[in-house]
């Protein structure tokens, strides 16, 4: 997963913008959870809404420790 990768264009919100965010956190108890955080500091999925099932599976893939 590439971390300059453009997860919400609306807001320009990177892979890397969403690690940072779940990585400074560092627990979650869940991925909607993790993603109302992610939300909340770089306000991703709120313009359009078309990133959310992207921005989700980012989450998702950081917290399982697929991508580091």
């Amino acid at each position: 997963m590439s971390e300059n990768r453009t997860v919400c264009h609306c807001m320009s919100v990177s892979v890397a913008d969403i690690e940072k965010v779940v990585h400074e956190a560092k627990h979650f108890s869940s991925v909607e959870q993790a993603f109302d955080k992610v939300q909340m500091s770089t306000h991703c999925s709120t313009g359009c809404g078309g990133c959310h099932d992207n921005v989700m599976e980012v989450i998702s893939g950081i917290m399982s420790g697929d991508h580091v």
